[in-house]
């Protein structure tokens, strides 16, 4: 990786008619590319992890005595959001554990 001597941005590699050659995008500096460097990362395909788990392992929502009205459940998951105006009090929803039912209550 090299970098133009007159501004510090990044130079870029372009292809001339006979050569490379560096070029810098920012103030318009070019030099001739003597040699270039080209990283190439490669990975084995069995090298990777894949880890699956249920959408309902991942929730880190707290949990709360609450009655789902569709499956009168009796744990739901809940949160606050402002869906209103800063001087007005946030909404608490509500997401049962069991069924996933989504509803609020306006405090």
């Amino acid at each position: 990786m090299k970098f133009c001597p007159k501004c510090g941005t990044k130079l870029q590699v372009k292809r001339g008619k006979e050569s490379l050659f560096y070029s810098c995008p920012k103030c318009g500096y070019e030099e001739r590319a003597h040699t270039v460097e080209k990283s190439i990362e490669t990975r084995r395909k069995d090298s990777a992890v894949k880890i699956v788990r249920k959408e309902a392992d991942l929730n880190p929502l707290p949990v709360i005595s609450m009655v789902c009205p569709k499956c009168k459940n009796k744990e739901a998951y809940w949160w606050l959001s402002q869906t209103r105006g800063a001087d007005e009090s946030a909404t608490q929803f509500f997401k049962c554990t069991k069924c996933g039912y989504t509803w609020r209550e306006y405090s």
